[in-house]
């Protein structure tokens, strides 16, 4: 039986790539490749499954220009915001994600966040480089205490919750909004909001972990923004498109907010610099999964959910 016809657009983690040749007959791995490159190459290589990522944006007019013999439409990520999934299945396509294996890691980041705007990491670190060489008095270069404030969640799924996990080790109070209520054995004795506006006054801590949706596309803005206590920190490893980066900026600068601590914005790998600009900012480059052992968990369930489906089975993560 011949192997399924793969292209991957994005370069891999070397021991997803080197598993390649095992089940494929695959193009790419090796490098990012770009859309068109993408293309161009589904279409010499005859390919069965398109494997993507984040940096693949797979419009309607994108997914129009693929050809026939092909059956699934694979991502490495959890999220699939660069994917118009109906214009997908209206083309015949089956479109999968990686649910489950980015949960601890990106949960981690998020903690890692928190903690790095809580405590002013940002300045902390530059000064060291700088050289350091000046003393402070006992009420220079504080930051805010973690432990017992209450952490508020936009979006508790798989991630909104693995945080709460590891909230509750710093003793934190947890309030969530969730399109829906979770079960008491999942709550935890986690407080519910129905309304989000509700939960933000009582926050100290926000952290953003629901997905980028219309119904999600600016939902941080500077009406929510406002409703957080003055001196409240924001955190956000879900996407940039949930915050209105002007409104947030504008909170920043006026002390309204302590901090941030960021890892995703609405503009990627082209940030707006203005965030690197302001010292109570604490800056990743969306690598809220970039860990060894995440990176090659992702890319190898994205490759059994095209094996399956090239092997006439279901996928195992459908869209």
């Amino acid at each position: 039986m011949p192997k399924p016809r793969l292209v991957v657009a994005p370069g891999l983690p070397s021991a997803v790539f080197q598993s390649l040749p095992e089940r494929f007959d695959a193009l790419g791995g090796d490098l990012n490749m770009s859309v068109d490159e993408a293309l161009a190459a589904v279409a010499g290589h005859r390919a069965e499954a398109l494997l993507v990522s984040h940096r693949h944006k797979m419009t309607a007019d994108v997914i129009a220009r693929l050809p026939g013999h092909v059956k699934v439409l694979s991502t490495v990520t959890v999220g699939f915001d660069h994917i118009d999934v109906p214009a997908a299945k209206e083309h015949g396509l089956i479109v999968t994600n990686t649910p489950d294996v980015l949960t601890d890691c990106t949960a981690d980041m998020a903690m890692l966040l928190m903690l790095a705007a809580s405590r002013r990491a940002a300045e902390a670190e530059q000064l060291m480089r700088n050289g350091w060489r000046k003393s402070f008095g006992m009420g220079e270069f504080l930051g805010l205490k973690v432990t017992g404030k209450r952490l508020g969640i936009l979006g508790m799924g798989r991630i909104g919750q693995a945080m709460a996990q590891r909230a509750r080790g710093f003793s934190m109070q947890i309030l969530y909004y969730n399109r829906t209520r979770l079960a008491p054995e999942l709550e935890l004795g986690a407080r519910y909001f129905a309304d989000l506006r509700e939960m933000l006054p009582h926050c100290d801590i926000l952290a953003i972990h629901a997905p980028a949706t219309a119904a999600t596309e600016k939902i941080v803005n500077a009406e929510t923004l406002a409703l957080l206590p003055k001196g409240a920190i924001l955190v956000n490893t879900s996407r940039g498109q949930l915050v209105d980066e002007e409104a947030l900026l504008a909170a920043l600068k006026s002390g309204h907010l302590f901090a941030a601590g960021l890892d995703v914005f609405r503009s990627e790998p082209d940030f707006d610099t203005r965030f690197a600009e302001l010292p109570n900012v604490f800056l990743t480059p969306h690598i809220g999964s970039a860990t060894v052992e995440t990176r090659n968990a992702m890319g190898m369930r994205a490759l059994d959910n095209v094996f399956a489906v090239c092997s006439g089975g279901a996928a195992i993560d459908p869209l």
